[in-house]
This record gives structure tokens, C-alpha cells and sequence, in this order.
């Protein structure tokens, strides 16, 4: 069974954008791939985040992929920081990395503009590294990703590439897998830019924790536009095809089904027929997670989660450190 492998960092609340663009693919996915799923908390330290803040996420992290519906008879599950082999893998393809490469990695140069460099993270610079050595210490063959992370899977491949030219055939070479459709839910009240946990206006983030009150008034607030036509249209209508793509994902309905379904409707009713179906996947969510958080559930699949990963990445980092000539003669 081929192996897959993905992880979220715990920088904020999850919510519907995670879900639909990322936890859901786990979720369908995980019977058919030998799945391991992990908080990416190391990832999390680029932006300096409130030690306690941070505890707090990665449990409600955990508890939410396994109220998700993370499987653990099928997904591995656990906490990155406790691995003490993925920063191990990561300092010796950091020495293997050039910077010419980590200097052209999108997200740092959109999350470094305007900073001047003696105060940009270093972290920030070299995380892409890390994110590399996560995939491969496992040999996972499949990362599923949203489209702002391909070009990481991409600097992974080159990497494993480069090692296995130099040293011998150490590291499956993975591939990237970008879900067609609802890889990208994108910011109620700015649909021209991605759906953010990080972001001050959270007017136009749900929250997988939110009140469902204040959901459902979130949606019923969305921007929109003026002609009052339901129809797919990602540049001319951003708003109302955000909201057909967040109903898309959540019925599994095509556009064009949803397009004709609702050919007669006005924006108000749309928007009512996509809040019913937030409402009803948080409250089914929510439920479980209440019911999960209160035991000691998390901590036993964790305590498993680490048997399993260390065993599988010891092995492959004793083999990367024979090839590069390290420990003891």
C-alpha cells in the first residue's frame, strides 16, 4: 500500500477552509493509502507564537482531525515536535539545499515583503527545508497540498533527487496531489484572497469551533455581487463562486447541477441553502470533538501515533547518517 503523508500547523483556529481543502481529502483517502497525518507544530515556531497559545492549538488540532473523521485503524496520527528525527533529517538537507533555491520559495518572499532582513525569522527562510525532511524521513509516495504549497513538494522532490544522486538511492521522490476543486476556499469578505486562520478580520473565516449563530450570520454576510445571478464565474464573481464551491464540497453536487438548481433563486436563498450545510457539518463536528476533548482519547492515539513514527524514521535517519559519514567510525 503506497504511503501518504500531510500535516497543518497549529498557528491559529481550523476552519472551513481546512477542512474542505485538506482534511477532507485525508478523510477520503485514508483507506486507500497507508495515511499518516501530523501537527505540524516545529512549522509553527517561524512566527513566535505564545507558548501557552500554542498548547492549546495543537490539542484542539488533534481533536478536531479525529472529530473530522481521522481514522486512527487508518491514519497515524500524531505530533510532529515529539519526533525528534524530522529536525534531525532536516539540518543535514539543509546542508544539501542552496539558497538560491530557498530565496525563490514564494510564501517567503510574500511573508518577508516589507521586513527588513535582521528582523525576518530564519525559520521562515529555511521551514521549506524542514517541510522536506517531513515527507521524507517516511518515504510517503503521496503530500496532499493546497496549490500555495506545491512549489515546497517540488524544492522536496529536488532534494530527494540530489541525495539519492549523490549517496545511492535513499528517498522515494514524492508526489504532490492538489485536490481539483476546493483546494482554495477563499475569505468571505475578501474572496480575492485565501480563507486565513492568521487573518484580523475573521468576519470571513469559519471557525470549525465557531457559534453556530455567528456561522451562519458569516455566511448570510458575505460579499457578493450586484446582478443577483447564481453562476460559477471565479473572476467576474468571486463571492457567490466561493460560496457555490464551499456548497459543491459539502453536497457533492457539480457547479453546473448547482447552477441549474438554483437558476430562479436571488443571493439570500442561496446563501440560506449554503448555511444549512456549514451548520449541519459544525454541529456534527463540534459534537464529537466536545465528546473527545474531555478524555484522555488524544494522548492514547498520540502515545501510538510515536511508537510507530519514531521506529520507521530511526531507521531511515541511521541510513541517511551512514551515507553522509556521520556518528562513530
Amino acid at each position: 500500500m503506497k504511503r501518504l503523508l500531510s500535516g497543518i500547523k497549529p498557528t491559529g483556529e481550523l476552519h472551513i477552509g481546512h477542512y474542505i481543502g485538506a482534511i477532507k481529502h485525508f478523510i477520503e483517502m485514508q483507506k486507500d493509502y497507508e495515511s499518516f497525518v501530523f501537527v505540524a507544530d516545529l512549522h509553527s515556531l517561524t512566527i513566535n507564537p505564545d507558548p501557552k497559545e500554542l498548547r492549546n492549538n495543537i490539542k484542539e488540532m488533534l481533536g478536531l482531525y479525529l472529530a473530522c473523521g481521522l481514522d486512527p485503524k487508518h491514519t497515524t496520527i500524531f505530533n510532529q515536535s515529539e519526533n525528534i528525527y524530522h529536525p534531525a533529517l532536516s539540518w543535514a538537507l539543509t546542508c544539501h539545499s542552496y539558497m538560491g533555491e530557498l530565496n525563490r520559495m514564494t510564501q517567503y518572499k510574500d511573508k518577508s515583503l516589507g521586513q527588513k532582513n535582521e528582523s525576518i525569522n530564519s525559520g521562515l527562510f529555511t521551514y521549506p527545508v524542514l517541510m522536506a525532511a517531513d515527507i521524507l524521513i517516511y518515504d510517503a509516495d503521496v503530500v496532499p497540498v493546497g496549490d500555495d504549497q506545491k512549489q515546497h513538494v517540488e524544492l522536496t522532490r529536488t532534494l530527494a533527487e540530489r541525495f539519492n544522486n549523490r549517496y545511492g538511492t535513499t528517498f522515494k521522490v514524492p508526489i504532490p496531489v492538489i485536490a481539483k476543486q476546493g483546494a482554495r476556499i477563499m475569505d468571505l469578505q475578501d474572496p480575492t484572497k485565501k480563507m486565513s486562520k492568521t487573518d484580523d478580520n475573521q468576519k470571513g473565516v469559519i471557525n470549525l469551533l465557531d457559534d453556530l449563530v455567528v456561522a451562519r450570520k458569516k455566511i448570510m454576510s458575505a460579499v457578493t455581487d450586484s446582478d443577483n445571478i447564481i453562476k460559477y464565474d471565479i473572476i467576474n464573481k468571486p463571492g457567490i463562486s466561493n460560496l457555490i464551491t464551499i456548497y459543491s464540497c459539502l453536497t457533492n453536487k457539480d457547479i453546473k447541477t448547482i447552477e441549474e438548481e438554483f437558476k430562479n433563486s436571488n443571493y439570500g436563498e442561496f446563501k440560506t441553502k449554503v448555511a444549512n450545510e456549514v451548520i449541519k457539518l459544525l454541529e456534527y463536528i463540534q459534537n464529537k470533538y466536545n465528546e473527545i476533548i474531555k478524555t484522555d482519547y488524544i494522548d492514547n492515539i498520540l502515545d501510538k501515533g510515536l511508537k510507530k513514527v519514531e521506529e520507521i524514521s530511526k531507521n531511515k535517519m541511521l541510513e541517511v547518517y551512514k551515507k553522509l559519514g556521520l556518528g562513530r567510525y
